[in-house]
């Protein structure tokens, strides 16, 4: 009932509550995004509500309505994450990327489709410095609240001028936390690469760190999109430029061969996603704990990112009393949880340090 039409609210009140952003459906989705196909609805809505064409709608596949010599468009989003080093490495692969497309982009049809990568051109931008564009004049007496329908002027926002960007993009690359929201307003059949961040475990301990993607619900929670991680077990390491540069790669292949559409979800979890999930298949007691948000459970048991739990970090780490007896926080199969995290390959810090320790 509400396509083409703004709502006015005398009072609106919003904050975290109990369903905070990190408190965790079973399924590791953003609620409603598939089932309902809520990211998609709220995507069009937004462009709609802010006159800006709508994205491109591809209803099987990534390759619809594209042509093999297209060039595709990737941007790097700003994070704050990034180190120097890590920017240094992010601008060499940039520079090899677009240097392969330089030297390609001119080239006939026939040989551009033997070439081993699709084109790709590469942008490092951060959202904060993408502006409206100032209209000289106007016949309309525009307000930037306005509650007449999209079809008067409106003053253009920062919020229009990036979805004018997003519009355009076939593949993002983000870090943990805000950039990360912005990957519900791609184009179907884009793809998100996360490259995730560095999290240290204790404050006396700052140079052992474990990789933290954060916002994986967003991804799975939009089936119109494909989502690439950073290598787990890598990232700790920084970003390197041949990793990135694969990413990138791959991501433009899988575009241009056609993933198909809509996208299973578990697919669009990095492996301690997707080790989350059957966590919770495996140990109802716990998935209940970390879901239910029962009254008089611990805050902490709940509002919680996934990476923490993997880490045994906080609420997660098993604590010796004097008298041996063991116990954490908020109660979960510590064994089961262990050997998950050895099926899919996440290697454990501690684990990490100790063969540091006997090999040294």
């Amino acid at each position: 009932m509400s396509n083409g039409s703004w709502f006015v609210f005398d009072e609106f009140v919003m904050g975290g509550g109990m369903m905070c952003q990190r408190c965790t459906q079973p399924n590791l989705q953003l609620p409603g995004g598939v089932e309902l196909d809520g990211s998609r609805l709220f995507r069009n809505r937004m462009y709609s509500q802010h006159g800006v064409i709508l994205p491109v709608q591809r209803e099987k596949h990534s390759a619809e309505g594209r042509k093999r010599h297209d060039t595709l468009r990737a941007y790097v989003i700003n994070n704050k994450r990034f180190t120097k080093t890590d920017r240094k490495e992010i601008n060499a692969a940039i520079d090899e990327i677009n240097n392969y497309t330089i030297a390609h982009q001119n080239e006939n049809i026939s040989t551009i489709n033997k070439l081993d990568w699709p084109l790709v051109k590469v942008s490092y931008i951060d959202y904060g410095s993408i502006k409206g564009q100032k209209k000289k004049s106007s016949r309309f007496n525009a307000t930037p609240i306005d509650a007449r329908l999209p079809t008067y002027e409106l003053i253009e926002t920062y919020f229009t001028a990036q979805l004018r960007l997003l519009r355009t993009m076939d593949i993002h690359i983000i870090g943990p936390g805000t950039g990360a929201m912005y990957q519900t307003f791609l184009s179907d059949g884009s793809v998100v690469i996360n490259v995730g961040g560095l999290i240290p475990l204790r404050s006396e301990d700052q140079n052992i760190t474990y990789t933290g993607y954060m916002e994986q619900y967003m991804a799975s929670g939009a089936p119109y999109l494909k989502a690439l991680y950073y290598p787990i077990n890598e990232r700790p390491k920084g970003i390197k430029r041949e990793e990135l540069v694969k990413l990138i790669r791959k991501a433009a292949k899988l575009i241009m061969n056609g993933f198909s559409i809509p996208v299973n979800s578990i697919e669009n979890l990095a492996p301690d996603g997707q080790l989350f999930i059957e966590m919770c298949k495996r140990d109802k007691k716990f998935c209940e704990l970390v879901t239910a948000r029962a009254p008089g459970t611990d805050f902490g048991c709940y509002h919680f990112w996934v990476e923490e739990l993997i880490h045994e970090r906080g609420p997660w780490r098993e604590q010796v009393s004097t008298h041996g007896i063991r116990k954490t926080r908020c109660s979960y199969n510590l064994t089961l949880m262990r050997e998950l995290r050895d099926k899919y390959g996440i290697r454990h810090y501690e684990i990490s340090v100790n063969q540091s320790k006997i090999s040294g």
